[in-house]
């Protein structure tokens, strides 16, 4: 998914400055100083250049300061590291999720961290395709580990087990109703809405998520719905309802 040569997020040719400048990485958020940019300005920091998928999604997450989780997702989905496809998603909803959660309530950086290197421990033991094989999209698993996290739910929890198992319903049945093969992209940023409509219903938190999002994917996407995907560039659907 990235530039071969040039700037990994849009192929621009590199400039090279003669001083040390500050930049704020287009992944992380985080700021540094370097000699180098893209002529558009993106800049990609060295920690987030060399990590895997899973390594880029935790430590943007843990460093975000952003409460919209689908605009968190979106941006990171960009990043070289992420396939089209593949169980990385599974890590990415509940990490977008409970970035901007935490930020919400404003928890202190130890239990962001905590609960966000849990849900990649948990997302783990969803394996790539799931959602064909076990009738169960793991994006929309990852919005009941994100449940799971921040309701401390175990086994032998109630009202919490409940909350977690329905969350992941809604989700799926979300995913489910817009139908088409797979496709990674769509169904986390799904799963992700479905959680935001859940977590102010449920808990009276809302995340300010930016109502319309468009996907600049669909051209990597071989079973791509076009048209009927509610994140085709010609269509317009309000995902959440802002009172």
């Amino acid at each position: 998914m990235s530039h071969r040569s040039g700037c990994l997020l849009c192929g621009a040719d590199l400039e090279y400055l003669a001083e040390q400048q500050s930049l704020s990485c287009h992944f992380c958020g985080t700021t540094t100083t370097a000699y180098a940019r893209c002529v558009n300005g993106h800049y990609i920091c060295d920690t987030c250049h060399r990590s895997s998928a899973a390594d880029v999604i935790e430590f943007a997450c843990i460093s975000s300061n952003s409460r919209d989780p689908a605009s968190l997702a979106l941006t990171l989905m960009g990043h070289p590291a992420m396939n089209m496809h593949g169980p990385e998603h599974h890590f990415l909803v509940p990490a977008a999720l409970l970035a901007a959660y935490c930020e919400i309530k404003a928890l202190p950086r130890e239990e962001k961290e905590t609960m966000i290197l849990a849900a990649r421990q948990r997302s783990g033991d969803v394996k790539g395709g799931f959602c064909g094989f076990h009738g169960a999209c793991g994006a929309g698993i990852g919005t009941g580990i994100f449940v799971s996290l921040i309701t401390s739910a175990t086994p032998l929890s109630t009202g919490e087990r409940g909350l977690s198992n329905r969350m992941t319903a809604e989700s799926l049945l979300t995913i489910s109703q817009t139908g088409g093969a797979r496709c990674c992209k769509r169904d986390s940023l799904l799963a992700i809405f479905a959680a935001v409509r859940f977590l102010k219903d449920e808990f009276g938190i809302q995340l300010p998520v930016r109502n319309e999002i468009h996907c600049t994917f669909s051209h990597l996407n071989r079973e791509c719905l076009e048209q009927a995907c509610p994140f085709n560039q010609e269509r317009s659907i309000r995902l959440i309802r802002q009172e």
